[in-house]
C-alpha cells in the first residue's frame, strides 16, 4: 500500500527529529542494572547524578523502584518496554524533567521504558525543550486518591510543586505524560493506559509550543481525557486577577488511538480548553488523523469559559484545524459547553461568549453520535468536506437548541457528505437544527469514494 501524504508529511517529521537527536555528541556510556555488577549502576538515578551532558545511560531489563530527576541532557535508553521498568509506587513521579529549577534544560531522551504507580505523573516535563518520550509504557500512575475534576481553581492533593509550576485545575492534577512549558519535542509510539489522563499540554510556567504527539496509543485513562491542550494561569497566580496565561499553541497531534478515555468523570479524546480563569490561549493547533473513540466528552472538545459576556477579555481560541480524524460513539459534553446527546466534535464557548475563530473542520469521519458537530460561538465556523454519518444531527446549533444567548456567528457546513446522496433532512440522512446552518451545496458521496 502507498503511504498517504498525510503519512508521508508525519514520516519526514519525525525523521527530522531522530536525526537531531542522533546528530546529538554523545560524551560517554553509562550502565545499569538491578545487580549493579559489571561497573554498571544499581539505580537509574545514581547514574544520572553521575553522567555528563550528552551521556547515554542503558538499562539493562530489571525493576528500579525509584523516582528519577533529570537536570542535564542526556539519553535514558531501556532495553524495552516490556523488560525495564521504573516502579514509582508511594513517589511523586516516575521520571522528573526539570527545567524549572535547571533553566536552559534541552535534549533529554527517554525511551525502552515502563513508568508505574506514581502517585502523580508518569513522566512530567517541566520548562524543558527537544524532549524526546518514545516507545515506552506508563500505566497505572495517578495513584493518589482524590484526583476527580471538581473545577476548583486549585486543589490537587498533596501535589509536589504546588503553587510553584502546578497550580492548575484539580481535574489536571496528573497524567501518564505531562509536559509543562515545553517546546519542541516528540511524544511518539508510547502505550498509555490507566492513568487520570493520557498526555497533557499546559503553559503554568512559559509558553508550550510546536511539540508533536504521534503514533502513541492512549485507552482507559478513566478520569480526564485522552489527549489534552490546557491554557492554565501562570504560575503563583493562584487567585484573581489571574493575568494572561502563556499560552499552548502550534502544536501537533498526529495519528494517535485515543479511546475509552474520560468515561467516568468526562473527558474527550482530544480536547483544546481554556479553563476559565484568566485570559487563555490555545491556538494554531492540529488535531490530524487520529482515532477518536468511545470517549466520555466527545471524540474532539475545544472550550473555552470566560470572554465578553461576564466583562472579560475573551480568551484566544484560534486557528486550530481539526482534520482526517476517524470519530465515533463517543458521550455527551456537559455543564456550559453540553451538547443535546453524544458528540463527536464540540466547538463552545460556554457561557462566557469568547468568540472561537479561524477553527479548520474538514475530512473527518463521523458516525455514531446523537450530534456529529457541535458549534456555540459567536463566530463564523466553517466545516468542510466531513463525512457526517452519525444518523442523528449532522450539525448542530447548540444555541438554538440549549437557549443560549451569546451566539451571533454562522456556521458553513457547505460541502459536506450528510449520510446520503441526497442531502439533509432527507429520510436516511442526517439533519441540521437552525436556519443560521448554511449547507447547499452538499455532497453526494464520501471524500475519496469513487
Amino acid at each position: 500500500m502507498q503511504p498517504t501524504r498525510l503519512s508521508r508529511m508525519l514520516i519526514l517529521c519525525s525523521a527530522v527529529v531522530f536525526v537531531a537527536i542522533c546528530q546529538t555528541a554523545v560524551a560517554g556510556t553509562l550502565c545499569v542494572n538491578p545487580a549493579g555488577s559489571h561497573n554498571c549502576f544499581k539505580s537509574i538515578q545514581t547514574a544520572v547524578n553521575h553522567a555528563s551532558a550528552n551521556d547515554l545511560i542503558q538499562v539493562e531489563a530489571g525493576t528500579y523502584n525509584e523516582e528519577v530527576d533529570i537536570g542535564l541532557p542526556v539519553a535514558i535508553i531501556g532495553a524495552g518496554a516490556s523488560a525495564s521498568i521504573i516502579d514509582a509506587t508511594g513517589l511523586a513521579h516516575g521520571i522528573f524533567v526539570d527545567g524549572f529549577d535547571h533553566p536552559g534544560l534541552k535534549q533529554v531522551t527517554i525511551t525502552g521504558l515502563t513508568v508505574e504507580n506514581a502517585d502523580f505523573e508518569g513522566v512530567l516535563v517541566v520548562s524543558a525543550s527537544d524532549v524526546t518520550i518514545q516507545d515506552n509504557s506508563v500505566i497505572n500512575n495517578d495513584a493518589t486518591p482524590g484526583l476527580g475534576f471538581t473545577g476548583a481553581a486549585t486543589g490537587c492533593p498533596n501535589q509536589p510543586g504546588d503553587g510553584v509550576y502546578e497550580d492548575d485545575e484539580t481535574g489536571d492534577c496528573g497524567g501518564a505524560v505531562h509536559l509543562i512549558g515545553t517546546a519542541n519535542s516528540i511524544v511518539s509510539g508510547n502505550f498509555i493506559t490507566g492513568n487520570a489522563d493520557g498526555v497533557l499540554i499546559s503553559d503554568e510556567t512559559s509558553e508550550s509550543h510546536d511539540n508533536l504527539l504521534i503514533h502513541n496509543t492512549i485507552t482507559n485513562n478513566p478520569l480526564e481525557c485522552g489527549i489534552v491542550l490546557a491554557s492554565h494561569p501562570p504560575s503563583g497566580k493562584t487567585s484573581p486577577p489571574y493575568g494572561p496565561h502563556f499560552g499552548v499553541d502550534h502544536n501537533t497531534v498526529a495519528e494517535n488511538i485515543s479511546n475509552d478515555n474520560g468515561v467516568k468523570i468526562g473527558g474527550s479524546g482530544a480536547g483544546m480548553f481554556s479553563d476559565g480563569m484568566g485570559r487563555g490561549r490555545v491556538s494554531d493547533n492540529v488535531i490530524i488523523g487520529n482515532k477518536l473513540i468511545h470517549n466520555g466528552l466527545g471524540g474532539v472538545a475545544l472550550h473555552t469559559h470566560v470572554g465578553p459576556a461576564f466583562g472579560l477579555p475573551a480568551d484566544d481560541m484560534s486557528g486550530n484545524k481539526i482534520i482526517l480524524n476517524t470519530i465515533a460513539g463517543n458521550l455527551a459534553d456537559q455543564a456550559d459547553t453540553a451538547t443535546p446527546g453524544r458528540v463527536g466534535i464540540n466547538i463552545n464557548s460556554g457561557d462566557g461568549g469568547s468568540p472561537v475563530r479561524g477553527t479548520v473542520i474538514s475530512q473527518n469521519v463521523i458516525s455514531d453520535e446523537d450530534i456529529d458537530i457541535a458549534v456555540n460561538t459567536p463566530a463564523e465556523v466553517d466545516m468542510h468536506l466531513n463525512s457526517l454519518l452519525g444518523s442523528g444531527i449532522g450539525v448542530g446549533d447548540v444555541c438554538a437548541l440549549d437557549g443560549s444567548t451569546v451566539c451571533t456567528g454562522t456556521i458553513d457546513a457547505t460541502e459536506n457528505y450528510w449520510g446520503c446522496p441526497a442531502g439533509p433532512d432527507e429520510h436516511g440522512c442526517t439533519t441540521f437544527s437552525a436556519a443560521r446552518i448554511l449547507w447547499i451545496p452538499w455532497l453526494q458521496k464520501t471524500v475519496g469514494s469513487h
